[in-house]
């Protein structure tokens, strides 16, 4: 699509005319397409107030589907992200507490966990992964030991996108894998490979049903845009012209696959999901910076708002409004019971920690959460946090954004997100009842995971 450009007016009116007649019939079960991008922050699209990146196929989704603003990752941080959204559990009773090893040969997840893959395929989908996988290296634990009958991409948490290496831990390696099996595409732009297996997946498996998964390893670093969007974005200041570059090329390769969707008759019987898996990076290697949470603190690593709020899309046609907002509290563990849900797919398992959220996207019903308990980090003195409501208790707080700007008065951080959203006040001081509770409510969620 080098130099291809058209309006964004014509790009929404594209998006929202009606799709191809449908190949599956109106008592077929729905297809299934989860899209869950790397390290982007909150506020990251058009839809949810950037000025600066443009993103119109993600944002005509949200159009033809509902937004969610108070939707939350599982985790900070890749791995335990990902087996939340997969298993359904938060990442401590998923076994996946912490970041998977990039070495050959080491488990993940463990296989006992069942995984939206295995839940699908039991009722008779194909189910297809392409993408980063990040939960295991091992035969049992990558994606084909999962549930899923087909899976390309790479299995570590970041790869060169034209070598296809690993680069940021020795020994550097390769890390292409094609259901289990390592291949070769030596300068073909990951992106571009990623868009054209979902195409082909789409292609084989048109008659349905289908469940697939695509994690795109963007805008994770290394920040590795196409070259038209290095030229539109060639006057925003470094590290925001990498990174909204990266954005572009994302929803760009993103519209292909949805393109192919509705050229193969399939939108008016998938269900279609997005989220990123957290906040946006500040490492070094991703030049400290470059994504944004809005009006939210931290990022990535971070349980401050930023590192865990993220935007989120599920479009589903017919069966809930579309072009609307959601502002109830829903995580990343909830989209396998509500995926199932919308599907009327037997989940195999009781003990969850996520909720089905059908009945919030459809009669805009309360969350189904009170609240919510993370924790990350060594075991020894993890960050942890607990919602409920509109408060927030934050233990051993981390700011990723502005490292400095915690002393020791605030290893209990406690907020009014309605008061005071950007998490800038500590009150503790001013609720002793309410803090109290909340630490209790930590440590019976932790007694939980045992």
């Amino acid at each position: 699509m080098k130099g291809f450009r058209v309006s964004h007016r014509l790009l929404m009116f594209l998006w929202l005319a009606p799709a191809a007649p449908a190949v599956c019939s109106a008592d077929r079960p729905p297809n299934v397409l989860f899209i869950l991008s790397d390290d982007q922050g909150w506020a990251d699209l058009g839809c949810y107030g950037a000025t600066d990146i443009q993103t119109p196929h993600l944002d005509a989704l949200a159009a033809r589907g509902l937004r969610m603003t108070q939707f939350y990752a599982a985790a900070p941080v890749c791995s335990p992200s990902r087996a939340a959204i997969l298993t359904g559990k938060v990442p401590q009773r998923a076994g996946m507490p912490g970041n998977a090893t990039a070495d050959r040969g080491k488990p993940g997840m463990p296989t006992e966990q069942v995984t939206l893959a295995e839940v699908f395929k039991a009722a008779g989908y194909a189910t297809g992964h392409v993408g980063k996988w990040h939960l295991g290296y091992s035969p049992e634990t990558m994606p084909n030991g999962q549930g899923f009958d087909h899976s390309f991409g790479h299995m570590s948490g970041c790869i060169d996108n034209y070598s296809h290496y690993f680069y940021w831990a020795g020994p550097n390696r390769h890390d292409l894998w094609l259901n289990g099996k390592e291949i070769w595409r030596d300068g073909r732009f990951f992106p571009d490979l990623m868009a054209a297996e979902c195409s082909q997946f789409l292609e084989r498996h048109r008659e349905g049903p289908f469940f697939l998964y695509w994690a795109i390893n963007v805008p994770h670093y290394p920040y590795q845009g196409a070259e038209r969007w290095r030229k539109e974005y060639a006057s925003l200041p470094e590290p925001r012209r990498l990174y909204a570059t990266f954005v572009s090329t994302m929803d760009e390769r993103i519209g292909q696959v949805l393109v192919r969707l509705d050229e193969l008759g399939l939108r008016e019987n998938t269900i279609i999901a997005f989220q990123s898996d957290h906040g946006f990076s500040t490492e070094e290697r991703a030049h400290f910076g470059g994504g944004s949470a809005g009006p939210y603190r931290g990022a990535k690593f971070s349980l401050f708002e930023g590192g865990i709020r993220v935007p989120a899309i599920v479009s589903a046609p017919g069966r809930f409004p579309t072009g609307e907002t959601r502002d109830q509290l829903g995580t990343g563990c909830d989209w396998l019971p509500t995926l199932c849900d919308l599907a009327g797919v037997d989940p195999l398992q009781e003990r969850l920690d996520g909720k089905s959220l059908v009945a919030v996207l459809r009669e805009n019903a309360a969350s189904p959460h009170e609240g919510f308990h993370w924790m990350t980090g060594p075991a020894q003195n993890p960050q942890w946090a607990v919602r409920e409501g509109d408060w927030k208790l934050l233990g051993n707080p981390k700011d990723t954004v502005s490292p400095g700007s915690l002393g020791p008065q605030d290893n209990l951080f406690f907020v009014n997100l309605t008061e005071d959203p950007s998490e800038q006040k500590n009150v503790s001081g001013r609720h002793p009842e309410i803090v109290r509770r909340l630490e209790k409510l930590h440590e019976e969620s932790t007694r939980s995971l045992d």
